[in-house]
């Protein structure tokens, strides 16, 4: 086992019984943003959502890297053979590292609006943390639809950038995913891949989409209308009927 990251492997969510999905959220993630997807998956899988110590791990250039060990280490620990990796944003990008490491441990991948290869993200500064309307948004922008950005979602936000440490995290690991480009290794991964996109994303555009589409040699690719960065929250019914296509094919 890699000895990586010393930290507890204790799931956010472990619910159902059957063949494993794991859910990998993205920067900003956490169990709110998979809420619509896990509870629907969970009468015939058994449904996983991480703990990613997104704050945790070493300030270096390897930060994607520990995570991918922190997810590894996470399967075996959970004793799983083989499973379905599902991941936003970050959460995509190590999704695909991991399934290129460990091809025999994947069954399929679910990606939506993942980094990897241009993404548009906190790569610089993050100023006026202490600006409430500020942070709200940043995080509406995320979004096509507005009505989905909960006061609870911004709260959430704003209270984990008012930590230096944790906005010093996410800079860098926004920074080390836009150098940690995977063009040059994804005609390696052989895994079926379902890329859903909305049309409206400006974090990772549709043309992103189109790239993983023509690079990924097993994938298929789904584009949701009036949909932005996070198609699972903004249009749940519609995404999960597609993951559920893609699971049963």
């Amino acid at each position: 086992m890699n000895a990586t990251l010393a930290l507890p492997h204790v799931p956010l969510f472990d619910v159902g019984e059957g063949e494993p999905i794991i859910l990998l959220h993205g920067l900003f993630g956490n169990l709110s943003n998979w809420g619509q997807v896990a509870f629907e998956f969970t009468s015939t899988h058994r449904v996983l959502i991480p703990r990613l110590p997104l704050y945790s791990t070493p300030l270096s250039r390897e930060r994607l890297d520990n995570l991918v060990d922190y997810v590894e280490n996470f399967i075996e620990e959970q004793g799983l053979d083989t499973v379905t990796l599902m991941g936003n944003s970050l959460g995509g990008h190590i999704a695909l590292l991991y399934a290129w490491r460990h091809p025999q441990k994947v069954k399929k991948l679910v990606l939506a609006g993942s980094s990897g290869l241009t993404e548009n993200s906190f790569g610089g500064t993050f100023p006026r943390v202490r600006d409430y309307e500020y942070i709200r948004e940043r995080v509406e922008k995320t979004f096509y639809k507005r009505e989905v950005v909960t006061k609870q979602l911004v709260d959430e936000v704003y209270e984990t950038v008012q930590s230096r440490p944790k906005t010093l995290s996410i800079i860098n690991l926004a920074r080390a995913a836009q150098r940690h480009n995977v063009a040059d290794t994804l005609q390696k991964i052989k895994t079926p891949t379902l890329l859903v996109w909305g049309r409206q994303d400006t974090i990772t555009p549709p043309e992103v989409a189109l790239e993983f589409h023509a690079l990924l040699p097993h994938s298929k690719v789904v584009f949701f209308d009036q949909c932005g960065h996070v198609p699972m929250m903004e249009h749940p019914k519609l995404f999960n009927q597609h993951v559920r296509d893609f699971l049963e094919s």
